[in-house]
Formats: structure tokens, sequence, C-alpha cells
């Protein structure tokens, strides 16, 4: 009959054998998968080097083309400008005769009013954004 202390140490000794062998194995992969995502980052690494100067071109590009069109705008905004105040001077211009023949109070009101419409003019002038702003 064999020895049950034999035994147990042999079952002891295959036991620790086994957990031996599967910690190499799980230790193993935990090094497999970890030099797999290294390998997975400088690919994805690479990859990603290549678009970025062109994607740097294209937004540099854009800025231009963006900072070019609020000039544009800003020139059209200034040439709508004064065609108002143009088409305001030549309506004042011909209602100025029929002003002189109102009664004191509304020649005062329309003065005013004259006055006032300046003022917002210039206001609006003066708080118009800019490119250079």
């Amino acid at each position: 009959m064999p020895d049950i202390a034999t035994d147990i140490t042999r079952a002891a000794k295959d036991l620790a054998s086994v957990a031996k062998d599967a910690t190499y194995v799980v230790i193993g992969a935990g090094v497999l998968g970890i030099q797999r995502l290294q390998v997975e980052r400088h690919q994805l690494t690479k990859l990603l080097s290549g678009t970025n100067p062109g994607l740097g071109d294209r937004v540099t590009a854009v800025r231009s083309d963006l900072a070019g069109t609020i000039q544009d705008v800003d020139a059209k905004v200034d040439q709508l400008m004064d065609r108002v105040e143009d088409m305001i001077e030549r309506v004042e211009g011909v209602l100025a005769p029929f002003e002189e023949r109102l009664p004191t109070q509304a020649r005062d009101l329309a003065k005013q009013a004259h006055l006032q419409a300046k003022e917002a003019r210039t206001q609006l002038r003066t708080l118009r954004p800019t490119a250079a702003a």
C-alpha cells in the first residue's frame, strides 16, 4: 500500500508544478499582449504622423482663405455703408426745403431726428467688427 504522506507530497509537488507552469503561461501571454500593443501603437503613430503634415497645410490654407473672406466682407460692408450714407444725404437734401416750411416745433423735432440719425450712423461705424480687431 502506498504511503499517504508520499502521495500528498507528490500531489503537492505536481500542484506546485502546474501552478508554476500556469504562472509562466499567464506571464508569457501578458508579455506577448504588451508587445502586440506596442506594435499596434507604433503602426498607429506612423499612420498618424504621415497624415498630420497635410492636415496642417490644409488648416493653414483654410485660415488664409477665411482671413481673405473676412477682409472682402469688411470691404463690402464699408461700400454698403457709404452707399447708405449717400442715400441718406440725398434724402435729407431733398427734404430740407420742406423742413424750412414746417412750424417751429416740427422743424426742431426734425433737426433732432437728423442729429440722432447721424449719431447712430457714427456709432454703427465704430462698433462694426473688422479683421484687424
